[in-house]
């Protein structure tokens, strides 16, 4: 808690707003959403695009300035919701049943992330992490998912490529996306049991405010440690910030969760990446892991082997 009190970018002053509900009509014609962590960037730019075509959005977001200018937009209502606090999801939960629309999807966004070296790393950064990339998914579509099963509605994570590529100082945020990646699949077998739909969309790198986090994040742990950045620290964390405004902005990710709410038949995984390069990358890296798995193993499998394998994966449905 003393982690998180210590997080400027996140500071929690929220406040939930209650419109009045519309019609029976209305609500008969519309399928309705929740997004969280709606705030800005990809959060922001897929609860517009799925209020733009026909659902009403409940977007998530904490910060009163946030609520206000989600609550401006057509089709959505802001509603006051910290992924890491159980009365706040609860909360949320009570909220949209009073509206009278149900639910027919969740879309879990919300994310943060923490680069510093394994060795560095505090624990309660990986906690924090862990908090809101994982248990964050995890508590709102339990908390939903008896309004998602009467529907026969669907779920998605943004995920990340992050979640197949990991590196230098970015053990953390990989290892977070890593693990969403094995909640998505249990998720997916055992909600198909009720008719829901579970997937992942797996973003590379567009233009957000996580890297803005990252950054203010870790000048508040030097502050806190007594410490001050270097001429070339702050350098360093200028050119990450600076970075993001060359980046695409999300639409091809919110396009990917459009399709997830509308398909007849949506995928089980969206790797949505800004250029061939990083899609490159991706690929290669899960192929990379399957090589490693098979070289010198007590059960290797001959190219042809794994060439049919790829084969039957390829043909099969997900």
């Amino acid at each position: 808690m003393k982690r998180l009190l210590q997080i400027v970018s996140i500071t929690l002053v929220i406040a939930m707003s209650m419109p009045t509900p519309a019609s029976a009509a209305d609500h008969d014609e519309q399928k309705a959403v929740l997004v969280t962590g709606a705030s800005s960037g990809i959060g922001l730019a897929i609860a517009k695009k799925l209020a733009a075509n026909g659902f009403y959005v409940y977007a998530g977001a904490r910060k009163p300035a946030d609520l206000e200018m989600l609550d401006a937009i057509g089709n959505i209502s802001s509603v006051r919701l910290d992924v890491t606090r159980h009365e706040e999801i609860d909360a949320a939960v009570e909220f949209v049943k009073s509206q009278g629309r149900g639910l027919y999807g969740v879309v879990n966004n919300a994310g943060v992330a923490a680069y510093l070296p394994m060795n560095d790393v505090p624990e309660e950064d990986i906690d924090w992490v862990f908090d809101v990339n994982v248990y964050g998914p995890y508590r709102v579509n339990k908390a939903f998912a008896p309004m998602l099963i009467e529907s026969g509605g669907r779920t998605t994570l943004i995920g990340s490529i992050s979640g197949y590529l990991s590196g230098r100082y970015s053990g953390t945020y990989s290892m977070s996306k890593f693990a969403t990646e094995a909640y998505t699949d249990a998720y997916a077998v055992e909600m198909a049991d009720h008719s829901v739909h579970v997937s992942i969309i797996e973003p590379g790198g567009y233009k957000s405010r996580i890297r803005e986090k990252v950054v203010q994040h870790t000048l508040d742990q030097m502050k806190d440690a007594g410490l001050e950045p270097t001429d070339e620290q702050k350098q360093q964390f200028d050119a990450m910030v600076a970075s993001n405004e060359g980046l695409k902005e999300p639409d091809e990710v919110a396009e990917a969760a459009l399709h997830v709410m509308t398909a007849e038949k949506p995928k089980r995984r969206y790797m949505v990446t800004p250029n061939l390069e990083q899609a490159t990358l991706t690929i290669s890296a899960a192929l990379g892991k399957v090589a490693q798995l098979n070289r010198d193993q007590p059960y290797e499998f001959s190219r042809q082997q794994l060439i049919e394998m790829l084969d039957e994966a390829l043909a099969a449905e997900y």
